[in-house]
């Protein structure tokens, strides 16, 4: 990677953790679906982490096919970053209890809801705008 790369990677992702939160599209079948989400940012493990519903549809969409797109978007300091990633679902209880904040509990009452999932996104590919 080139001193430019490494530059742009860790401005995209200085921007995505100040933006905070992401549009996540999703394939369902033929249809794109996007849903705002509350992102937590691990730059140094290269994963976008979202708490999500089992008993939404998200989950069946992302196993079926796993590319998504996530958008980031502050209109108003005009700072945007898309990226294309792969997602995996799971039941990971310890990263559930270690993400669950405040935002978290506009969906759920605890982290110990059983229906709460780690959706975990490994970005492929990102452009930003600033």
């Amino acid at each position: 990677m080139t001193n430019d790369n490494a530059r742009d990677a860790e401005r995209a992702w200085e921007l995505m953790q100040k933006i905070g939160f992401a549009m996540l599209v999703t394939r369902d079948g033929d249809k794109l679906r996007a849903r705002p989400m509350s992102a937590y940012l691990e730059p140094d493990n290269n994963a976008i982490y979202f708490l999500t519903d089992a008993r939404r549809h998200k989950d069946d969409e992302i196993a079926r096919d796993p590319g998504v797109n996530l958008s980031f978007a502050d209109a108003s300091a005009q700072k945007y970053v898309s990226l294309t990633g792969t997602a995996v679902v799971s039941n990971d209880r310890a990263k559930i209890k270690e993400l669950f904040s405040t935002p978290a509990k506009a969906w759920w009452d605890s982290a110990e809801d059983p229906n709460i999932r780690v959706l975990k996104i490994t970005p492929d590919d990102a452009e930003y705008w600033d």
